[in-house]
Protein backbone atom coordinates (compact mmCIF):
# COMPACT_ATOMS: atom_id res chain seq x y z
CA UNK A 1 0.00 0.00 0.00
CA UNK A 2 2.28 2.38 -1.54
CA UNK A 3 1.56 5.95 -2.99
CA UNK A 4 1.34 5.10 -6.23
CA UNK A 5 -1.37 4.54 -8.75
CA UNK A 6 -3.50 1.39 -7.97
CA UNK A 7 -6.37 0.33 -5.64
CA UNK A 8 -4.12 -0.72 -3.07
CA UNK A 9 -2.97 2.98 -2.21
CA UNK A 10 -3.66 4.10 1.34
CA UNK A 11 -3.81 8.21 1.68
CA UNK A 12 -2.86 9.67 5.15
CA UNK A 13 -6.12 10.68 5.54
CA UNK A 14 -7.93 7.76 4.75
CA UNK A 15 -5.25 5.83 7.43
CA UNK A 16 -6.02 8.38 10.15
CA UNK A 17 -9.81 7.92 9.96
CA UNK A 18 -9.45 4.31 10.76
CA UNK A 19 -7.04 5.01 13.61
CA UNK A 20 -9.47 5.66 16.47
CA UNK A 21 -6.53 6.94 18.60
CA UNK A 22 -5.04 9.57 16.04
CA UNK A 23 -4.54 12.64 17.90
CA UNK A 24 -5.06 11.22 21.31
CA UNK A 25 -2.03 9.60 23.31
CA UNK A 26 -1.13 6.79 25.18
CA UNK A 27 -1.61 7.49 28.97
CA UNK A 28 1.98 8.56 30.54
CA UNK A 29 2.90 5.20 31.84
CA UNK A 30 6.55 6.02 31.41
CA UNK A 31 5.59 8.20 34.42
CA UNK A 32 4.16 6.26 36.59
CA UNK A 33 6.38 3.55 38.88
CA UNK A 34 4.38 1.40 40.59
CA UNK A 35 5.29 -2.11 42.43
CA UNK A 36 5.58 -4.90 40.61
CA UNK A 37 2.73 -7.15 41.23
CA UNK A 38 3.78 -10.81 39.51
CA UNK A 39 3.13 -12.04 35.99
CA UNK A 40 -0.18 -12.22 34.77
CA UNK A 41 -1.07 -15.10 31.92
CA UNK A 42 -1.65 -12.29 29.11
CA UNK A 43 0.74 -13.45 25.76
CA UNK A 44 0.64 -11.62 23.02
CA UNK A 45 1.92 -13.94 19.99
CA UNK A 46 4.02 -13.38 17.04
CA UNK A 47 1.12 -12.80 14.54
CA UNK A 48 -0.52 -10.12 16.86
CA UNK A 49 -3.11 -12.27 18.41
CA UNK A 50 -3.61 -11.48 22.30
CA UNK A 51 -4.57 -14.15 25.08
CA UNK A 52 -5.61 -14.27 28.19
CA UNK A 53 -5.57 -17.54 30.44
CA UNK A 54 -5.05 -19.19 26.70
CA UNK A 55 -8.34 -17.50 25.42
CA UNK A 56 -8.03 -15.29 22.52
CA UNK A 57 -9.33 -11.53 23.41
CA UNK A 58 -11.67 -11.18 20.43
CA UNK A 59 -13.16 -7.93 21.57
CA UNK A 60 -11.01 -5.38 20.05
CA UNK A 61 -11.85 -2.30 22.57
CA UNK A 62 -10.44 -4.20 25.11
CA UNK A 63 -7.19 -5.11 23.02
CA UNK A 64 -6.92 -1.19 22.45
CA UNK A 65 -7.38 -0.57 26.66
CA UNK A 66 -5.10 -2.86 27.32
CA UNK A 67 -2.21 -1.89 24.42
CA UNK A 68 -2.46 1.87 26.29
CA UNK A 69 -0.86 0.69 29.19
CA UNK A 70 1.50 -1.47 27.82
CA UNK A 71 5.29 -0.78 28.66
CA UNK A 72 8.40 -2.54 27.84
CA UNK A 73 11.35 -1.70 30.41
CA UNK A 74 15.43 -1.94 30.64
CA UNK A 75 14.95 -5.72 31.69
CA UNK A 76 13.18 -6.30 28.23
CA UNK A 77 10.51 -7.52 29.49
CA UNK A 78 6.67 -5.98 29.13
CA UNK A 79 4.08 -5.07 31.55
CA UNK A 80 0.73 -3.68 32.01
CA UNK A 81 0.80 -0.60 33.81
CA UNK A 82 -1.26 1.61 36.00
CA UNK A 83 -0.55 4.28 38.47
CA UNK A 84 -0.75 1.40 41.52
CA UNK A 85 0.23 -2.30 39.38
CA UNK A 86 3.04 -3.19 36.97
CA UNK A 87 2.28 -7.21 35.76
CA UNK A 88 4.35 -8.75 33.58
CA UNK A 89 3.23 -10.16 30.13
CA UNK A 90 4.58 -12.39 27.40
CA UNK A 91 5.52 -11.17 24.13
CA UNK A 92 6.59 -13.70 21.47
CA UNK A 93 7.57 -10.65 18.98
CA UNK A 94 6.49 -7.28 18.70
CA UNK A 95 3.47 -6.28 20.88
CA UNK A 96 1.80 -4.67 17.73
CA UNK A 97 1.53 -5.20 14.14
CA UNK A 98 1.46 -2.32 11.89
CA UNK A 99 -0.74 -3.09 8.91
CA UNK A 100 -1.39 -0.12 6.58
CA UNK A 101 1.02 2.08 5.38
CA UNK A 102 1.13 5.74 4.01
CA UNK A 103 4.01 7.26 1.57
CA UNK A 104 3.46 11.35 0.90
CA UNK A 105 6.41 13.00 -0.84
CA UNK A 106 7.48 15.68 1.19
CA UNK A 107 10.81 18.13 0.90
CA UNK A 108 12.81 15.50 2.85
CA UNK A 109 11.94 13.13 0.30
CA UNK A 110 8.80 11.02 1.44
CA UNK A 111 7.45 10.03 5.15
CA UNK A 112 5.87 6.70 5.34
CA UNK A 113 3.00 6.33 8.48
CA UNK A 114 1.38 3.23 9.52
CA UNK A 115 -1.66 2.48 11.39
CA UNK A 116 -1.19 -0.51 13.65
CA UNK A 117 -3.39 -3.06 14.61
CA UNK A 118 -4.19 -1.37 17.97
CA UNK A 119 -5.04 2.13 16.28
CA UNK A 120 -1.49 4.05 16.77
CA UNK A 121 -0.95 5.85 13.99
CA UNK A 122 3.01 6.43 13.77
CA UNK A 123 5.43 8.33 11.31
CA UNK A 124 8.63 6.80 10.45
CA UNK A 125 11.51 9.68 11.55
CA UNK A 126 14.10 10.29 14.00
CA UNK A 127 11.98 9.35 16.63
CA UNK A 128 10.00 6.96 15.23
CA UNK A 129 13.26 5.28 14.10
CA UNK A 130 12.54 1.58 11.36
CA UNK A 131 14.97 -1.24 12.46
CA UNK A 132 15.24 -4.45 10.16
CA UNK A 133 16.31 -7.52 11.24
CA UNK A 134 15.84 -11.42 9.39
CA UNK A 135 14.21 -13.89 11.05
CA UNK A 136 15.48 -17.52 11.71
CA UNK A 137 14.44 -18.31 8.15
CA UNK A 138 16.57 -15.28 6.82
CA UNK A 139 13.67 -13.36 5.57
CA UNK A 140 12.95 -9.93 5.46
CA UNK A 141 11.47 -8.50 8.99
CA UNK A 142 10.91 -5.06 9.41
CA UNK A 143 9.99 -3.04 12.69
CA UNK A 144 8.67 0.55 13.53
CA UNK A 145 9.36 2.17 16.99
CA UNK A 146 6.16 2.95 18.19
CA UNK A 147 6.18 4.36 21.82
CA UNK A 148 8.82 4.23 24.49
CA UNK A 149 10.58 0.62 23.79
CA UNK A 150 7.74 -0.89 22.12
CA UNK A 151 7.72 -1.51 18.51
CA UNK A 152 5.30 -3.06 15.63
CA UNK A 153 6.31 -5.68 13.68
CA UNK A 154 5.25 -5.32 9.57
CA UNK A 155 2.68 -7.21 8.22
CA UNK A 156 4.43 -9.68 5.44
CA UNK A 157 2.89 -8.13 2.89
CA UNK A 158 4.34 -4.56 4.01
CA UNK A 159 7.29 -5.52 4.52
CA UNK A 160 7.04 -6.28 1.04
CA UNK A 161 5.87 -2.99 0.24
CA UNK A 162 8.81 -1.32 2.03
CA UNK A 163 11.18 -3.67 0.14
CA UNK A 164 10.51 -1.90 -3.30
CA UNK A 165 11.36 1.46 -1.23
CA UNK A 166 14.58 0.37 -0.36
CA UNK A 167 17.40 2.47 -2.15
CA UNK A 168 21.09 1.69 -2.60
CA UNK A 169 24.54 3.60 -2.20
CA UNK A 170 27.85 2.54 -1.67
CA UNK A 171 26.94 2.46 1.92
CA UNK A 172 24.80 -0.52 1.15
CA UNK A 173 20.75 -1.01 0.67
CA UNK A 174 18.60 2.33 3.15
CA UNK A 175 15.46 3.49 3.86
CA UNK A 176 14.59 7.72 4.19
CA UNK A 177 11.69 8.56 5.72
CA UNK A 178 10.61 12.11 7.25
CA UNK A 179 14.45 13.10 6.74
CA UNK A 180 15.72 10.10 8.73
CA UNK A 181 18.20 7.46 6.86
CA UNK A 182 17.81 3.89 8.19
CA UNK A 183 20.49 1.32 6.67
CA UNK A 184 19.47 -2.31 6.36
CA UNK A 185 21.99 -4.46 7.80
CA UNK A 186 23.76 -7.13 5.69
CA UNK A 187 22.01 -10.06 5.55
CA UNK A 188 18.34 -8.43 6.62
CA UNK A 189 17.45 -7.37 2.76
Amino acid sequence: MIDQPSKQTVSLEALVSRAERAGRGAPPVERWNPDFCGEIDMVIRADGTWFYNGTPIRREALKRLFSSVLRKDDDGRTYLVTPVEKLAITVEDAPFVAVEMSREATDTGQTLTFRTDTGDVVSAGPDHPIRFASDPDGAFRPYLLVRGRLEAALTRSLAFDLAELLEEDEAGFFLVSNGARFAVPEGAA
